[in-house]
């Protein structure tokens, strides 16, 4: 079902997107009149979420953020609910040697691109406890996780998909939204990915190489331009990654998985011998089998000098 457009599936369900939004602002209320705890911590804690389901390029901010504070001398951790992993009982302190199948991708990911404790937990507040009793870091970032109010934030970051925005504009089950576009009026920043409206921060995606997932070898960003490749995405908006391919001037035939897909080796296994271009996200999934047509394009997010500097001001 596509949650962009309005179609007779996405009207059937609307009255059970009625029930998702009544129960939100409930539970939302109930927290705020202190009747569900909120888990407060002696360490300051930022928000990095959305207010749609589907990639909105929340992991490319955290770690960013995350780089930024760590070149700063903040002893850094990250918080993950590890979706997509099968790791359901307690905490798990990810690392590079973690296998994806547990943790889930992007705490690997995120893991593997800082060389910072990240802390995966279905219960944020609990994962933020046990990297501080585990870890020392005096700063922690939760990649996602706006909506779960036990957890006590100081700072609140909405990255927001400047192409899509927020779909056709209805509530789970038959739109994107989590909660209501009036929510970002309490944010503390809200960052346009794509776009740009009053008092929010762009942020731009800069493209670096790519990498050979097996070598570590690294190639310009014209090496495959002209030459027929495999586009391989289990993300939340894989077009956006094909249309950056297509972009560099590569013969692409794409494949799209399903966000998180948990990649076996059958699902690579093409009948011709061209390169198979990933997103990072992809590969930490591929290790296991990794070959030597697999590659990565290494990109970095640019967050804007006046963001850093509000945010700074804000903790």
């Amino acid at each position: 079902m596509n949650l962009n457009t309005r179609g007779i599936i996405n009207y059937l369900l609307l009255p059970i997107s009625g029930v998702f939004y009544l129960v939100s602002v409930l539970r939302k209320w109930l927290y705020r009149v202190n009747f569900f705890q909120v888990q407060k911590f002696k360490y300051p804690v930022i928000v990095v979420g959305n207010i749609t389901v589907g990639g909105t390029g929340k992991t490319p901010i955290v770690i960013a953020l995350a780089q930024y504070f760590k070149l700063q001398g903040r002893q850094v951790g990250i918080v993950s609910r590890g979706y997509g992993g099968v790791h359901h009982q307690g905490s798990l302190l990810v690392n590079k040697d973690t296998n994806a199948h547990l943790s889930g991708d992007e705490p690997l990911l995120i893991a593997l691109q800082t060389d910072l404790p990240v802390m995966v937990n279905k219960n944020r507040a609990k994962a933020v406890k046990d990297l501080i009793n585990q870890c020392q870091v005096d700063l922690i970032i939760s990649d996602d996780g706006l909506q779960h109010y036990k957890m006590d934030r100081d700072v609140e970051i909405a990255v927001v998909d400047g192409t899509r925005c927020f779909g056709n504009g209805f509530f789970l089950p038959s739109g994107p939204l989590r909660e209501s576009t009036a929510r970002l009026k309490s944010v503390d920043f809200v960052i346009n990915n794509a776009g740009l409206c009053v008092g929010e921060f762009s942020t731009e995606l800069a493209l670096k190489m790519f990498v050979n997932v097996k070598t570590g070898e690294e190639k310009p960003l014209d090496y495959f331009k002209g030459k027929y490749c495999h586009g391989v995405a289990g993300i939340g908006y894989p077009q956006r990654f094909f249309d950056v391919l297509i972009g560099l001037g590569i013969n692409l035939e794409p494949h799209i998985f399903a966000d998180h897909h948990a990649y076996q080796q059958n699902d690579l296994a093409f009948e011709d011998n061209h390169p198979i271009l990933m997103t990072a996200k992809d590969c930490v999934k591929c290790r296991q089998f990794v070959n030597n047509q697999m590659w990565y394009l290494q990109v970095e997010v640019d967050l804007s000098d006046d963001f850093l500097k509000k945010l700074d001001a804000k903790l």
